[in-house]
């Protein structure tokens, strides 16, 4: 069942709207007819079974059937401060990395990066990456909108990592990711450090360790930037038992 993330005023009483893109996409690309249902979520871990009732290419009306707590989103909140690398892969990793339960991406200019923070601050940039983030998040089943955040230096994103943070590094002083995680207690958020494509300098490390944050190794092997993302992400989530079965709350 096709699911779309509306603006709270959308729903008014027991009717929900939707115009523009949406409505496009209902009536031309899926080609839905009155009768058919979606699934719509307001963005606060709330989500509406809808009976389709008008559907043109300019404006679909609904009727709300049922209201139910979405259940897929992670116990443990997970920010991603992911080192800017280049466009594709950096939107490859809001993708992916919104499927497997990122709660939030903070995107960060550093030492190595390969662009600029002039290069990534663009108003058209960011309304591409939420228009990936809602399309990963409506496919996958989420229920709650993954945040991005704006462009921030790694001494900032140092300052604001909340919770268990880890910095993914591979070499010494690193350990082993699945041994940190195994020796702390379950935490309510994650704050994870992925660098750009060269990797962190060795006075960010350094300095990530003068703020709490663990540097951590992901095997023996050097992964990309975007994989790097990816394949944390995926282990952090797993190992803390947020990908076995569906969690309830948001």
């Amino acid at each position: 069942m096709h699911r779309f993330f509306v603006a709270p005023s959308a729903l008014q009483h027991q009717t929900v709207t939707l115009t523009g893109p949406q409505a496009h996409q209902i009536a031309v690309v899926l080609r839905l007819r009155p009768g058919e249902r979606i699934v719509v979520l307001d963005n606060s871990g709330w989500q509406y079974l809808v009976e389709l009732q008008t559907v043109t290419p300019q404006r679909v009306v609904g009727r709300i059937c049922e209201r139910s707590l979405a259940t897929t989103e992670p116990r443990v909140k997970l920010t991603l401060y992911q080192g800017l690398i280049r466009a594709p892969k950096f939107e490859l990793v809001l993708q992916k990395c919104t499927e497997i339960g990122v709660v939030a991406f903070v995107p960060v200019l550093c030492a190595r990066s390969l662009v600029t923070s002039a290069d990534e601050t663009r108003p058209a940039k960011f309304e591409r990456w939420q228009r990936i983030i809602a399309e990963a998040a409506e496919q996958s089943g989420r229920g709650k909108l993954p945040v991005l955040h704006p462009v921030t230096t790694f001494g900032q994103a140092c300052r604001q990592a909340r919770g268990l943070a880890l910095l993914a590094h591979e070499r010494a002083p690193a350990r082993p990711l699945r041994t940190v995680l195994q020796t702390v207690e379950r935490p309510f958020a994650v704050s994870l450090f992925i660098g750009p494509e060269g990797g962190f300098a060795p006075e960010e490390v350094a300095q990530a360790q003068d703020y709490g944050i663990v540097p951590v190794a992901l095997g023996p092997r050097i992964l990309r930037a975007e994989t790097a993302a990816i394949v944390a992400t995926a282990l952090v989530l797993y190992t803390l038992g947020d990908m076995d079965e569906p969690s309830h709350g948001g």
